[in-house]
């Protein structure tokens, strides 16, 4: 059957954290609560088992399969470590942008300006060889 949900709440699907101290962690489902909560765990992110709310939880499309029930900490980071989700996690766009995101948070105001004296340049570059494009086919 093919439904419209490409992400399901499932044992063994890796989840956003967006609220709280773990905040933009990734961790792993490990067992369904009821229709509101799960219990998470993510000892490669350093995220403590848990449980929490779907509401707190993004799912992703990452999914670490055959992964048994209420597995242990130490057992779900040898799933982890050979399914190397975490390494999947970080090519994905959406850690790109939380990453870049957070990075410019961090910026301080003068890193802020030199990175907008960056961009003048290269757009004066861009602009500079598009005219020159534009002259010759002209």
């Amino acid at each position: 059957m093919q439904g419209t949900f490409k992400r399901l709440v499932e044992v063994g699907r890796v989840v956003l954290v967006t609220h709280g101290k773990d905040a933009n962690k990734i961790a792993t489902i490990v067992e369904i609560v009821d229709h509101n909560r799960a219990i998470i765990d993510g000892p490669t992110t350093d995220v403590a088992r848990q449980v929490i709310s779907y509401k707190n939880v993004v799912l992703t499309d990452l999914v670490v399969k055959r992964l048994p029930r209420s597995v242990g900490t130490k057992a779900l980071a040898k799933f982890l470590e050979k399914e190397q989700v975490v390494e999947a996690w970080q090519k994905t766009a959406w850690a790109k942008k939380l990453e870049t995101r957070s990075r410019r948070a961090a910026m301080s105001d003068f890193e802020r300006f030199k990175v907008m004296r960056l961009r003048k340049q290269q757009r004066s570059i861009v602009e500079r060889q598009v005219a020159l494009l534009k002259k010759e086919r002209a």
